[in-house]
């Protein structure tokens, strides 16, 4: 029994197996270097979003969403995918390193496993990424990012309950000439990076596009062995490379192809973390173990469009992905002699989609498409791929959880949207999205010497919808409002014992939001409101077994989660000042349900629906969302000083604000389970002579030392105060 909490760690730490958007400005968008201009000129443009698979203007379209360009990304300090939470509002990042929990409006992932799929889907290219591990992907040579919140169940490629994310990176320019970025840093932790890119003129028809990234910083923590000692392993260090080519042919005003393949090797060094309970700093850990992280990924995008006499447009979207993670930890986070983890895990992906798409600005519009994924978890041969042991050294079976084999994962989906202005200024749309899905384990396992062999296979299908009403009610004020659905499928149990446990089902989520978005003085200043308020059913949840709480499983809370709330954004140009903010407001409530901690141990029975309450089984009606903090907010602003050479000085701040969080239902203080609030202060100063462009910058520069996420009764630290310098040069 005292190894349970560790089957129960492996778990969150990925063994739960079981179970194209862009934004732009009216005028052509910065294909080099972030901040190699002002945001000004871009922000006062019109924003162009294509995430419904059209060419729409951001603030008269019926979706709540933030886009932010490549040179804001810069200004702001977002160097990957923890940063937007600190950049936008209703966004949280719960990074456990190996993955992290993504969440918009409370709603996304909460458990730290593969076969529990996100709600919040992300596209890189237009293709949807990796759904479990590689999240580390750096961000280099972007266009813009656009998040879009709330259900995502009929036009965005895949059904998603929480949002979508689109991470679009620059295209090569057809008679764009040679030109690119150069983009050097050095700071704190010896911490050093270059990237760039460069635009390649090939003839009148056909252009190439090759962008590079490169880092080495040392690690964050100070690591000691056994009683202090040297520790002789990697501490952290992280070395990442990473390169994109990109090839764009456009034989006619007709067609147009576009391929893009990345190459990553992004090895962190380990993923350092300390119990909860420890005494010190988050970052003074000692271990007796080593630790090891490392991913190498390639993806490769082929989309084609056509257009057809008559306006027609026809779309293919194809994606292949594959990727190796290896991850090694000390899994007690001490120097005690107690537990390691080691895995080893190869995931590929292909997606396809499909559309056909009416002419834009017609009276009645209309889209149709298909889409399909096919992603493939390998844990390979032999079982030391996949190790979880319990008392490392001794090389006994009988202290050692393993695994070896696959899981297969299906999703297809048929979709379509029709669009009809009842007037010139009111327009209804309305779309439906048909998803099946299907998750198989063709897996074996070595539970502490005795083995388990499984062949499961779990389908989940779901019909989506979407009905909005738009009104521009003037050239500058629009409102809308909307009922849409979302959905992710169902997954697998990890097999314990002779007998089968019950696949767990898929989630639903139905939103209903109302929204106002205007533009005052000009368009110097745009505001959005949005309310929403989303029931969320079949909330996934790792708990104590019903019958037998010594094992965990996961299963579907039994009632409806209600989460509401507000969210409100403004930006405003002025001459050389800017400012921009946003804020989101949230209350979550669970619905009834009865269930025991899988952290503790009992042998009484606890069931979902009934309980009784009573000892160790708890009625967790009214219990808050899992990361789904109460406020989240944040504000920038920066001044444009230009002196008479041309020449400019450029100060910038900006601070996030994302509320404390539960990270289990339970709200157990004393286990760790309060995520506390983080408050993240940067700064930076840029001067600009001509194409050069040199810039102080700071991160978190109250060194705010904060658990990133709780997995495994481990506090993983988010990053701390880091500052240096940047060159950039754009030819």
């Amino acid at each position: 029994m005292k190894y349970r909490p560790l089957l129960l760690g492996a778990s969150a730490l990925a063994l739960v197996w079981s179970g194209a958007a862009a934004a732009q400005t009216d005028s052509a968008p910065a294909q080099d270097a972030p901040a190699a201009s002002s945001d000004q000129d871009k922000s006062e443009g019109e924003i162009v979003v294509t995430a419904q698979r059209r060419n729409e203007n951001l603030m008269t379209t019926a979706v709540s969403a933030s886009v932010l360009s490549g040179t804001q990304l810069e200004n702001k300090g977002v160097a990957n995918v923890d940063g937007l939470q600190f950049a936008m509002p209703s966004v949280t990042v719960n990074n456990f390193g190996q993955g992290n929990n993504f969440n918009v409006r409370g709603i996304g992932k909460a458990e730290h496993n593969t076969q529990t799929t996100t709600g919040v889907i992300t596209y890189r290219d237009g293709v949807p990424s990796f759904p479990g591990y590689f999240q580390q992907e750096p961000y280099y040579d972007i266009a813009n990012i656009q998040v879009l919140r709330g259900p995502q169940g009929t036009i965005v490629g895949q059904n998603a309950t929480g949002g979508a994310v689109f991470v679009n990176t620059n295209d090569p320019i057809i008679g764009g000439g040679y030109h690119g970025y150069i983009n050097l840093n050095y700071g704190n932790y010896n911490d050093a990076g270059a990237q760039g890119s460069l635009n390649i003129p090939i003839s009148d028809t056909l252009a190439a596009r090759v962008a590079l990234f490169g880092e080495r910083r040392d690690s964050f923590f100070n690591v000691t062995g056994p009683g202090g000692a040297k520790y002789p392993y990697n501490p952290g260090n992280l070395r990442m490379a990473a390169g994109r080519f990109s090839l764009l042919w456009k034989p006619s005003d007709r067609l147009s192809i576009l391929s893009k393949t990345d190459f990553d090797y992004l090895d962190m060094g380990g993923y350092p973390a300390k119990p909860y309970n420890a005494p010190g700093d988050l970052y003074d850990v000692s271990f007796n173990s080593p630790q090891a992280a490392r991913d190498k990924f390639l993806r490769s995008i082929l989309k084609i469009d056509y257009e057809v006499a008559g306006g027609i447009k026809l779309r293919s979207v194809s994606g292949f992905q594959t990727g190796n993670t290896m991850y090694r930890a000390d899994l007690d986070g001490t120097a005690a002699n107690t537990s390691t983890f080691y895995d080893t895990v190869t995931e590929t992906q292909f997606t396809q989609e499909f559309n056909i798409i009416s002419p834009d600005n017609r009276r009645f519009t209309w889209l149709v498409g298909a889409f399909g994924m096919w992603n493939t978890y390998f844990f390979p041969s032999p079982f030391s791929n996949f190790t979880i042991d319990v008392c490392p050294g001794l090389n006994f079976n009988g202290c050692q959880y393993q695994l070896k084999g696959r899981n297969p994962e299906r999703s297809l989906a048929g979709f379509g949207q029709i669009g009809f202005e009842i007037t010139p200024t009111l327009k209804l749309d309305l779309g439906g999205r048909y998803t099946a899905s299907r998750s198989t384990n063709y897996v074996q396992v070595q539970q502490y010497g005795t083995p388990i062999n499984q062949v499961q296979t779990v389908t989940s299908d779901n019909f989506s919808y979407k009905a909005t009403l738009g009104w521009k009610a003037s050239d500058s004020q629009y409102l809308y409002a909307f009922v849409a659905t979302g959905f992710r499928p169902g997954g697998l149990n990890v097999p314990v014992g002779a007998a089968a446990i019950a696949p767990f089902k898929p989630e639903e989520v139905t939103s209903f939001e109302a929204g106002w978005k205007g533009n005052f003085a000009d368009g110097k200043l745009r505001t959005t409101l949005t309310g929403f308020y989303n029931n969320y059913k079949n909330f996934q949840v790792i708990i104590g077994y019903p019958d037998f709480p010594t094992f965990g499983i996961e299963l579907n809370v039994p009632d409806t989660t209600k989460i509401y709330g507000f969210e409100a954004e403004a930006e405003f140009h002025s001459g050389g000042f800017s400012l921009d903010g946003g804020i989101n407001v949230l209350h979550s409530e669970l619905g009834q349900f009865y269930a025991v901690d899988p952290r503790g141990t009992t042998t009484t029975a606890c069931q979902p629906t009934t309980g009784p309450a009573g000892g160790a089984c708890i009625n967790l009606k009214g219990q808050r969302q899992t990361y789904a903090p109460n406020v989240t907010f944040n504000v920038g602003a920066q001044y444009e000083a230009k002196f008479g050479n041309g020449d400019s000085i450029t100060p910038r701040v900006n601070f996030g604000y994302v509320g404390s969080q539960w990270a289990t239902l339970f709200e157990n203080e004393a286990k760790g389970d309060l995520i506390e609030a983080r408050r993240i202060l940067n700064a930076q100063i840029a001067f600009q002579h001509k194409s050069w462009t040199l810039t102080a910058y700071g991160t978190n520069l109250t060194d705010q030392h904060y658990p990133a996420a709780l997995n495994s009764g481990l506090y993983f630290a988010g990053a701390p105060r880091q500052y240096g310098v940047k060159l950039l040069k754009v030819f």
